[in-house]
């Protein structure tokens, strides 16, 4: 049973940081994918960071230069590390993963078509 759980979700002013956690459980594997999703009206989810298992990253224009995500294989835990925060990144924030991480990940690290693992989300709010 794949189980993901968020934490460090919170309320901050515009320009200060949260780190977020994603503990993973359930894969037969260590290592997986993973990918941090939220909220914007119009879309049901907008791919903001991915992260394969060598390590490579993938992030949308709107967040580069000021998220970071990264992974600890042997914690089973991803990170997404959020700088100068802005009004506009208020969401709650998904993080999801798989293990099928081959070239159709690659090619689409940011859509949600290629992750079979959810977590509930946690939610970020900036004023």
């Amino acid at each position: 049973h794949v189980q993901l759980v968020e934490s460090g979700g919170g309320s901050v002013q515009a320009g200060g940081s949260l780190r977020l956690s994603c503990a993973a459980s359930g894969y037969s594997s260590n290592t997986f994918c993973m990918g941090w999703f939220r909220r914007v009206p119009g879309l049901e989810r907008e791919g903001v960071a991915g992260i394969g298992i060598d390590g490579s990253t993938r992030y949308a224009d709107s967040v580069k230069g000021r998220f970071t995500t990264s992974q600890d294989n042997a914690k089973n835990t991803g990170y997404l590390q959020m700088n100068s925060l802005k009004p506009e990144d208020t969401s709650p924030y998904e993080c999801a993963a798989t293990w099928i991480c081959d070239s159709f990940w690659s090619d689409e690290p940011l859509s949600t078509n290629r992750y079979n693992g959810w977590g509930r989300g946690t939610q970020v709010t900036v004023s």
